[in-house]
């Protein structure tokens, strides 16, 4: 993938841009599956092909995705890639206005839903998926007493093996399998 591996989010325009679910779901599959075309993504997405190179531009606008003209067939086709392997921000960063909160709050619950649709779809699979699979998987919960600092080696010792485990070379047999880690505080209790 071209460029730095991770693009970070500073303005409210790249994280609104994001926040529309089509967009973040064809940068995903940029990011996962390499460089197609708007008639590739709007086939994969269920979308019509303008909907999707309307989408697609308003991804390079914002410096998501770029043009491969390399990979081209003919010089009418164009082909998109992602320019970065995954985005960033530190919601602390958003919290200085109240529109930057505001966008990082709309960009946050996009985010959730999309990793609700996801565990949704494993959960209507998962009967026509080999036992081995299905036994493979995990989804527990637990409600921890943590100081903030405890909170952020948590959070840091997560990411550190999940990052071991991404940098590892695929192996045969192997599927593509979705980590979700979510470390925050309780707060329902307090409505």
């Amino acid at each position: 993938m071209p460029g730095e591996r991770t693009m970070r989010l500073t303005e409210p325009e790249q994280m609104r841009a994001l926040t529309h679910p089509l967009r973040l779901e064809l940068l995903g599959l940029l990011r996962a599956d390499g460089p197609a075309t708007a008639t590739v993504l709007a086939d994969r997405t269920g979308v019509s092909t303008p909907l999707a190179s309307y989408h697609l531009r308003r991804l390079a606008t914002h410096g998501f995705i770029e043009e491969a003209p390399e990979l081209a067939r003919d010089g009418r086709e164009r082909v998109w890639r992602a320019r970065h392997e995954r985005t960033s921000w530190s919601t602390t960063e958003w919290l200085d206005t109240p529109e930057r909160a505001a966008a990082e709050a709309a960009f946050g619950r996009t985010i959730v839903r999309r990793h609700l649709r996801a565990v949704e779809a494993w959960m209507d699979a998962a009967a026509s998926w080999p036992r081995r699979w299905v036994d493979a998987t995990e989804m527990s919960d637990w409600l921890l007493e943590l100081t903030p600092a405890e909170m952020r080696e948590l959070r840091e010792e997560l990411k550190a093996t999940v990052e071991r485990y991404a940098a590892r070379a695929p192996k045969r047999g192997a599927e593509r399998v979705l980590a979700i880690v979510q470390v925050f505080p309780w707060v329902e209790d307090r409505t």
